[in-house]
């Protein structure tokens, strides 16, 4: 088969290899779509992987074609999403079944061999069978979808108001790659009244304006300045809840002063250096008693309520279109070109797909 192999930092190539056995309770899939995330940059290109050498990718789908011992029979020839963690089962939260939060944990494209390749072997329990109404393409993104699911619900579970007065109040929601505009996605489909999005490209504006938005409720940070753009829109009051999506010091101090009093900030964007509160913005924090929330991952618990088949089920009945944020496709052979527009940033992107199964 042909995978892109990592030796090492910036030693990406794609190479013939034999094809993956499954190990017992394993499957091997026949990968059909594999997406690009934003972490497999610098894993690529700056820090290196957990280990070498190792097939990077870890949101793809694909058709299970070889079952490994004690895997289930019904599973061969099934349409399948993957979840890519792998828990170990046995720390405190797994014990809770808070598996994203495994303290010992593998993981798919980043400790073992992942999605950029045309075969992987996968466990059983990270399958997730896909209905026929969902592409491979959609399903590839199921786990960015999961994503932002996640921190929708965690807002919901912690955030200022009562549940059912979620979708009456406003949200901000400010970094608009992948998980931020399908949060835009998610939150409008949930029935959020009013959504404010906070970007910077002129392809976020047009996926977001794509995605339903009002142009009046897209504020432009290299034009306009978003905090005094906020206050404006809600009447000095601030939103009632906030998503940064952003990961820097400056979105996360915005977050805290546009915040109503009550209000709850959702914190999503992995930190791009080390982050510091100013004495402003923990006072701001204590006499508005704003609520932070912290977000990681998403819940994958082989039933309806966990974050994977809430998004699998708006998929199947067609409420949500995440193909709409694909903005470059490459084979498997070219894959690095959309490899290096990320690395480079050469071309405005959002999601960047691989089409593997050709």
């Amino acid at each position: 088969m042909r995978a892109w192999v990592l030796h090492g930092v910036d030693e990406l190539r794609l190479e013939e290899m034999p094809v993956p056995s499954p190990g017992e309770q394993e499957v091997v899939v026949a990968v059909k779509a594999a997406g690009i995330c934003g972490s497999d940059i610098p894993r690529i290109y700056r820090t290196g992987a957990h280990v070498h050498p190792l097939i990077p990718g870890h949101e793809f789908a694909g058709e299970v074609v070889e079952l490994g011992k004690g895997a289930d029979r019904e599973w061969l020839g099934q349409r399948v999403g993957i979840f890519p963690l792998i828990p170990c089962g046995v720390c405190g939260p797994c014990g809770k079944r808070q598996y994203e939060m495994c303290r010992n944990y593998s993981y798919l494209g980043s400790r073992r061999d992942g999605g950029f390749a045309e075969y992987v072997t996968v466990p059983v329990w990270n399958l997730i069978s896909l209905p026929q109404e969902v592409s491979y393409e959609a399903a590839a993104m199921l786990e960015p979808m999961a994503v932002a699911v996640h921190a929708m619900r965690r807002m919901m579970q912690e955030g200022c108001l009562p549940r059912k007065e979620h979708s009456s109040g406003t949200a901000a929601v400010c970094g608009l790659g992948t998980i931020g505009l399908l949060l835009l996605m998610f939150l409008r489909e949930a029935g959020f009244e009013r959504v404010y999005a906070i970007g910077n490209k002129e392809l976020q504006k047009s996926m977001a304006l794509n995605l339903g938005m009002r142009e009046e409720d897209y504020c432009d940070s290299r034009t306009e300045e978003p905090y005094e753009w906020l206050m404006e829109r809600t009447v000095g009051t601030g939103v009632d809840r906030f998503f940064e999506c952003v990961g820097k010091n400056e979105t996360c101090a915005l977050a805290v002063k546009s915040s109503a009093p009550g209000g709850n900030v959702t914190l999503v964007g992995n930190p791009y250096s080390d982050m510091a509160l100013e004495k402003e913005i923990y006072w701001k924090i204590l006499r508005n008693q704003v609520t932070m929330t912290g977000t990681w991952n998403s819940s994958f618990l082989h039933d309806q309520e966990d974050d994977w088949h809430y998004v699998l089920g708006r998929l199947a009945r067609g409420k949500i279109s995440p193909e709409k944020l694909i903005s470059h496709r490459f084979s498997l052979e070219k894959l690095e070109e959309g490899l290096r527009i990320m690395r480079d940033k050469s071309e405005e992107y959002v999601k960047i797909m691989g089409r593997v199964g050709e």
